[in-house]
């Protein structure tokens, strides 16, 4: 196991994205982060939380549940409501974008709405997509095996991202 990200670099990282996604939005009122169920949901509320304390803008988040593994078994839980969404600037989070699958599935289900514009963001990006989508907003590149694995813990104050 070797360590990718210290908890310094994790923060450093999520501060950048935030003020990144500040300068992209910077003439919306409103803005919903949605992050994918675990890691990706304390990701998206760490960044909603920077963006209110650094900007004028209103932020929602909220949450997606999603089945990681089969996304097709199951219908996709998002904690925000529909006529919320609608019209909406949504930026959907998840810590590491491998395949691309959790976050297409996540995509599709916004795209049932009408919006403003979706933009994504992830932690980590190990380039191995199978499915057509990509982060617009990255905190570290990283080019593994496919037989490599990305974990991540966002343990407040304890934050570590490790190459196993």
């Amino acid at each position: 196991m070797q360590e990718i990200l210290s908890s310094r670099e994790i923060q450093q990282k999520i501060e950048r994205i935030a003020h990144q996604l500040i300068e992209n939005t910077f003439n919306e009122d409103h803005i919903f982060v949605g992050g994918i169920h675990g890691n990706g949901s304390v990701l998206a509320n760490s960044l909603a939380e920077i963006i209110r304390s650094n900007s004028e803008t209103n932020v929602t988040s909220f949450e997606i549940n999603i089945n990681k593994d089969k996304p097709w078994d199951d219908s996709i839980e998002i904690s925000a409501k529909p006529e919320e969404l609608t019209n909406s600037y949504i930026v959907l989070v998840d810590d590491v974008i491998n395949s691309g699958k959790t976050l297409q599935f996540a995509l599709v289900e916004m795209l049932k709405f009408p919006t403003k514009a979706i933009k994504t963001v992830t932690l980590v990006d190990r380039k191995h997509r199978r499915f057509p989508i990509k982060a617009n907003f990255v905190g570290l590149s990283l080019s593994t095996t496919l037989q490599d694995r990305v974990e991540v813990d966002l343990t407040a104050g304890a934050e570590k991202a490790y190459l196993i």
